[in-house]
């Protein structure tokens, strides 16, 4: 799983949002390297695991041709407090990393195979993710 070789704080704020604003990404929204992609059209924290998951399938759908790019990397860290804990107490303990990914982001990117194949591969790879997310195409 990705997560990053060293950070400046071990603990994040949580940084709460305003739902009713609609912000959209400005970085990494066109495809850049591939020729298929995947898309964000909603707002979540990704998690190292599920893009783990994601990569995954897309691989085993390319079954060892093309090349594949993962336009998202894990740096914000998230924590957690143990199962029947108390209020209070301190924050929890670190549990992993995640990604804020806003919409318009591009989340993976595949060439090499054919449209057919990688269109399959992003909508398996689209269901593995806490978001809705749309298939792009030169």
């Amino acid at each position: 799983m990705l997560f990053p070789k060293k950070v400046k704080y071990r603990k994040w704020q949580t940084g709460r949002t305003n739902k009713n604003k609609v912000r959209t990404a400005t970085r990494g929204v066109e495809l850049s390297f591939g020729s298929v992609g995947l898309k964000a059209v909603g707002m979540a924290r990704i998690r190292s695991n599920q893009i783990e998951a994601a990569r995954k399938t897309i691989a085993r759908q390319m079954q060892k041709k093309g090349k594949l790019w993962i336009r998202i990397f894990p740096d914000r860290p998230f924590t957690a407090k143990a199962a029947e804990v108390g209020m209070g107490k301190g924050k929890g303990d670190l549990q992993g990393y995640e990604v804020e990914v806003l919409p318009g982001r591009v989340l993976f990117e595949v060439d090499g195979i054919d449209e057919a194949t990688a269109r399959e591969a992003m909508r398996k790879a689209g269901a593995k993710l806490p978001l809705k997310t749309k298939i792009i195409s030169r």
